[in-house]
């Protein structure tokens, strides 16, 4: 396994949902360390087509445009992921904008049981003012010095939307470093905001106690997670655990 190297991972489905779904399209950019320290993309990167095992349906092919005739003929997912996954070399860690995601196809059995850095989770804790924490909303919002236009377009492919998280994970393993990125990653994303509801867009500290605590008890995972952080910020305690149903999805 190589310290000095992290794979950004990017994929495009036929859906979300494994086994009924997946994957088309495999995409990765590497991010390794320099002699100095620093991070910075590999001058490599790549796609690769997947072939499905079904047909592509309509409503995601109107995401990323990838058509029954493109992948015909490709490898198939359990064929492909291995080599890619765990490169010559290997890799410290893989990443991806929302990895929760990647992971659903990126199993532990064929990723060889990599950790995963999540950039979305990293870019709340890092960059908590953007107006929002979408790959490409941080990609303007942001603007990251050496990002070629072109070859982070068309957004919803697999290489080019890897080149751009990329770019993403390079500062932030270089504002952070590689083991806090891991720990935040490990943890539920950490909102700044709330994301829904009648105080949608608020800061957390601009609520009243009321209102924080009761948003302990969220459906939400990452909603009650950043409650419970604002409870401890304000009275050093954390609220009482058990509150709240099993984790739903934050849209």
């Amino acid at each position: 396994m190589s310290p000095n190297r992290v794979r950004v991972i990017d994929l495009e489905t036929t859906g979300s949902s494994p086994p009924a779904h997946a994957v088309c399209e495999i995409g990765w950019q590497d991010v390794v360390r320099q002699g100095d320290g620093r991070w910075e993309l590999d001058a490599d990167g790549s796609a690769r087509f997947v072939d499905p095992g079904r047909p592509i349906p309509p409503v995601t092919m109107a995401v990323h445009h990838i058509m029954d005739d493109d992948v015909r003929g490709a490898a198939f997912w359990a064929d492909i992921a291995p080599a890619i996954l765990r490169p010559e070399g290997g890799a410290v860690a893989l990443a991806a904008h929302r990895a929760s995601f990647e992971q659903r196809f990126c199993t532990p059995k064929l990723s060889g049981g990599a950790r995963w850095i999540c950039t979305w989770k990293c870019a709340l804790r890092l960059w908590p003012d953007s107006p929002s924490f979408s790959n490409q909303v941080l990609r303007y919002w942001r603007m990251p010095e050496g990002l070629d236009q072109s070859k982070g377009l068309p957004v919803h492919r697999a290489f080019p939307d890897a080149y751009v998280t990329a770019h993403h994970l390079r500062d932030q393993l270089n504002a952070a470093g590689l083991d806090t990125l891991l720990a935040w990653s490990a943890e539920p994303g950490l909102l700044p905001r709330v994301p829904y509801g009648a105080d949608r867009g608020r800061y957390w500290h601009e609520l009243d106690d009321e209102a924080v605590r009761g948003y302990t008890a969220d459906r939400n995972e990452d909603v009650r997670f950043s409650a419970q952080k604002e409870v401890e910020r304000r009275f050093g305690v954390a609220p009482a655990s058990g509150t709240g149903p099993a984790q739903g999805e934050l849209l």
